[in-house]
């Protein structure tokens, strides 16, 4: 008695599905309602495009979203609040969709190391205005006591660009506004940055924007009024373009005339076919 003449264990494939080799769940890859995430109020990109959102949303409520945003537990809150992925949260509200991907980061991050992750997937995505990374550079290098090039290495970024950056808040709040706007290009800004007079900013800053002077003219600009003489370029160079992409250069050391411009093009035509030329045999 009590004996079953049928064994009920489950019988186990020889070999797993190959769709599941490989694969882990994670319990820090989840949804959530999207009502209990929140954004951080010390995120340094502070304006989003409502056109950009607009584009977004749609993709989110015809595709899905396809990449999970990144959030950290807040107590204070009772609220996931993002670390990364601001702009998807805002788009997937907007397509009116009641939960959101997320990847759930354990433990207490510090302020520069949530900005850190701030700054690098902006920076990566090409996000952040100029004058908002501006000050997350600043406040990075201040939260963590680095130099310009400390900074350069934490974000894989070359260090002129920390510099250049950096200089775009040494420019008055008028102009900074221009850079944020778009009506001034940031590298436009930076030459004028190198100016200490602000009405001489100023001056130079309406020029660019009213008779479209170009960067090169900028920095011309600027080096007049330093008393600096704008360096010159000397002799001859000639850029081509030619089919497929190539680009054909003629440089020298003084100044050609058409006429020799042509004849040394003839000349390395002519060398370019001798050495593609078949050898002669002979009999």
């Amino acid at each position: 008695m009590g004996v079953r003449s049928t064994d009920l264990r489950p019988t186990l494939a020889p070999l797993p599905d190959p769709k599941d080799v490989g694969r882990r769940p994670l319990r820090s890859v989840g949804r959530v309602d999207v009502s209990q995430v929140v954004p951080d109020p010390d995120q340094p990109r502070a304006e989003f495009s409502d056109d950009a959102l607009d584009r977004l949303a749609a993709s989110i409520r015809d595709h899905g979203q396809l990449a999970p945003i990144r959030v950290r537990w807040s107590a204070g809150l009772g609220k996931w609040v993002i670390i990364a992925g601001e702009r998807r949260w805002r788009a997937t509200r907007r397509a009116g969709l009641a939960a959101i991907d997320c990847v759930f980061v354990d433990g207490d991050l510090s302020r520069g190391e949530l900005l850190s992750q701030q700054l690098i997937e902006n920076l990566l995505r090409e996000d952040l205005r100029p004058v908002e990374e501006a000050r997350a550079f600043r406040e990075l290098i201040a939260l963590n006591g680095w130099t310009g090039k400390q900074l350069a290495d934490a974000l894989r970024v070359p260090p002129s660009k920390v510099s250049r950056t950096l200089a775009l808040l040494d420019l008055p709040a008028d102009l900074q506004k221009r850079v944020e706007t778009g009506d001034l290009p940031a590298r436009a800004a930076y030459e004028i940055s190198k100016l200490t007079d602000d009405a001489q900013r100023r001056t130079l800053a309406d020029a660019v924007q009213d008779r479209g002077l170009t960067v090169e003219d900028t920095r011309d600009a600027v080096s007049r009024r330093r008393g600096k003489s704008a360096p010159r370029t000397r002799g001859t160079r000639v850029s081509v373009s030619a089919p497929g992409g190539v680009r054909v250069v003629v440089s020298a050391g003084r100044t050609l005339s058409d006429a020799e411009i042509e004849a040394a093009l003839r000349h390395a035509a002519e060398v370019i076919r001798s050495r593609t030329a078949p050898a002669s045999t002979g009999d």
